[in-house]
């Protein structure tokens, strides 16, 4: 009788944890997009551009994982070190930045405040204390934003590369929406998912639309090579992004969060060069775990050239520890790979606070 006992609430418990699962996926996810099938959506899920285009320093066969190679690399990993990292703030940003200046400031992670032209642009923003769908649990910030939410400038435009909780954060999200009423733009798929959250001002783009801002700024949604989810049943149901900020003094780009792909030479056509840049280069150890979806600073650098990007900040690293790379790794490799050619490329880091103003 006691087995019988012990057996029923293992079932119990086992039957409660399941339709928890799927209560809680069924509140988080997103429906995802419905639209005519493209060379990137079979109608359903979305999937990066296919290509033969090499990629860096291949994985090779005995370094590629499986199931079991990545359980054990769970139970095993080693995430090297972090630490709490005040913020380089001193000063409230300028409300403006007119003509052809930019000035960009690194508040963590892929937030950037990019002023230029009259207009204030926020990407990915986040100002919560986890990356999560859960207050008390997830990817907890290991350094604090470089700009305090109150010190914000107005905020007319945001830009978001997909759906992920680091950079799609939907309590940031209502704050700036509430406060600003900016223009939200998103991959396809997420502006109903934003309106379902009561988070309004949000517009689908498809990778190459544009829209005109004022009378001298275009923002287009270009291609990137990663994935979407919310939720356990709604991988890739919604788009992915990088965005470029099109203006007479020179072309901006901000990648998201992207892997190396065939895009880069696709975006390379459109646009010959960028005068800044703003590319991944954290959260990519192991890397035959990672490298389909994340960049390493390797494949950063080599987008830095492959994209004639005359200046390069380096962005998501050091706010959540989502990989196994240390904090201050992703920064160090890039200062190394900056050592190994003359002239010494344009390509370098920002802490959180930080600043870099192009005249």
């Amino acid at each position: 009788m006691a087995f019988l006992f012990i057996l029923e609430v293992i079932v119990i418990v086992v039957l409660a944890f399941v339709l928890a699962v799927m209560i809680g996926d069924r509140c988080i996810r997103s429906k995802g997009y419905r639209g005519p099938v493209s060379d990137h959506f079979d109608g359903v899920r979305f999937h990066s551009i296919k290509g033969d285009q090499p990629r860096p320093a291949p994985v090779l066969k005995e370094e590629r994982g499986g199931f079991w190679k990545t359980i054990a690399w769970m139970l095993r990993r080693d995430r090297n070190h972090w630490e709490w990292r005040a913020s380089a703030f001193k000063e409230k940003p300028r409300e403006r930045v007119m003509g052809g200046e930019v000035v960009a400031t690194f508040v963590g992670h892929a937030t950037l405040l990019i002023q230029t032209e009259g207009v204030n642009i926020l990407t990915d923003p986040i100002w919560s204390l986890r990356a999560s769908p859960f207050s008390f649990a997830g990817p907890k910030r290991h350094a604090e934003p470089g700009i305090p939410f109150d010190a914000l400038p107005p905020i007319d435009v945001i830009l978001l590369s997909h759906n992920h909780y680091d950079h799609m954060d939907l309590e940031t999200l209502a704050r700036l929406a509430a406060k600003f009423q900016p223009k939200i733009i998103v991959p396809l798929g997420n502006a109903a998912y934003l309106a379902s959250k009561h988070i309004s001002g949000a517009k689908d783009f498809e990778w190459w639309q544009s829209e005109t801002l004022g009378e001298n700024l275009k923002i287009t949604a270009v291609p990137s090579q990663h994935f979407s989810a919310r939720a356990l049943s709604d991988r890739n149901k919604t788009l992915w992004c990088g965005y470029v900020i099109e203006t007479m003094h020179g072309n901006i780009y901000f990648a998201g969060d992207t892997a190396y792909g065939p895009f880069v030479q696709k975006i390379h056509e459109r646009y010959p060069k960028f005068r800044l840049a703003f590319l991944p280069i954290g959260a990519y150890l192991p890397q035959w775990f990672m490298r389909p979806v994340h960049a390493s600073p390797d494949e950063a650098f080599r987008m830095h050239h492959d994209l004639a990007c005359e200046r390069t900040i380096g962005i998501h690293f050091g706010t959540f520890r989502l990989a196994d790379d240390g904090q201050d790794l992703p920064p160090a490799r890039i200062k190394e790979l900056i050592e190994t050619e003359t002239p010494r490329p344009d390509f370098t880091t920002l802490n959180a606070g930080e600043s870099v103003i192009v005249k």
